[in-house]
């Protein structure tokens, strides 16, 4: 049986954990974040889980805390955080409040990145299966909490954005767009490993970074790539240029972050 720990958003206890300079912002909504203490730092590092899916755990003052991401289409509810510490299962809820995104209309040109025809519908199958699997990705521990901005310039599309394409409603947006000239060099936010370069039917040319324990970034419309799969960024290494690949309205980054698979707001790490 699991032991029921309750949490809640505006506790003094889970306030205390957020209190870091280079933690991330908590924002315990659709989108969005909540940290949670787990246990002293005297005990082994927890395990801990959120719909299934391994959540990032890293060491805060003297204690463990879990970064969880909530997933976009999450209803306002209580949720539970299972977690192992030492052998013993535990749970620990906390509560989703609301919040409103609003909608934007674009007019794509290529009406084939709105309706696509059925060669490219089975790619984008393809494609989905593959970034499922590299945002869903877990490996060693974090490297570090503290991101920089990938990119200078006008923030064109903020994350979760309704959006209306060619006048039909299509997926809310999972990152944040950044509007910069093409050519303008992008840098890797944090330390990592690049697990993924290519050319995507919706991104175009994307770079997937790893920051360790279930922490992933993701750089799309790029004009160039300039690193290789398996290569080891420090923080503010360029990775590419800034393009219009794929499906753009313009030249801009697209810039993404994952925990425990889920696409979050990246605003939140800055």
């Amino acid at each position: 049986m699991f032991r029921a720990i309750q949490l809640f958003a505006g506790s003094t206890l889970l306030a205390s954990a957020c209190v870091v300079q280079a933690f991330p912002t908590q924002q315990v909504v659709p989108g969005g974040l909540v940290i949670l203490p787990l246990a002293s730092q005297e005990e082994h590092r927890p395990m801990a889980y959120y719909a299934g899916a391994r959540v990032t755990v890293v060491p805060e003052g003297d204690s463990w805390v879990a970064l969880v991401g909530i997933p976009l289409d999450t209803e306002p509810s209580l949720q539970q955080l299972k977690i192992n510490l030492g052998g013993v299962q535990q749970t620990i809820s906390f509560e989703v409040q609301p919040k409103h995104y609003r909608t934007q209309y674009l007019r794509i040109k290529d009406n084939n990145k709105v309706e696509p025809d059925d060669d490219s519908s089975e790619r984008i199958v393809q494609e989905m299966a593959l970034q499922k699997r590299l945002t869903k990705q877990y490996t060693g521990e974090v490297l570090s909490t503290e991101f920089i901005r990938p990119v200078a310039g006008r923030d064109s599309g903020r994350f979760g954005l309704r959006r209306i394409l060619n006048g039909q409603q299509r997926q809310p947006h999972s990152g944040m767009d950044i509007a910069a000239a093409t050519g303008t060099p992008v840098k890797v936010v944090a330390p990592g490993r690049v697990i993924y370069t290519g050319n995507l039917f919706f991104s175009g040319n994307v770079v997937y970074v790893d920051h360790g324990g279930g922490l992933i970034s993701m750089y799309a419309h790029l004009n160039q790539i300039k690193v290789k799969n398996g290569e080891v960024l420090g923080q503010g290494d360029y990775l590419g240029a800034v393009g219009s690949t794929g499906r753009a309205t313009g030249s801009h980054l697209h810039w993404s972050v994952y925990l425990n698979g889920t696409a979050i707001n990246p605003a939140l790490f800055l």
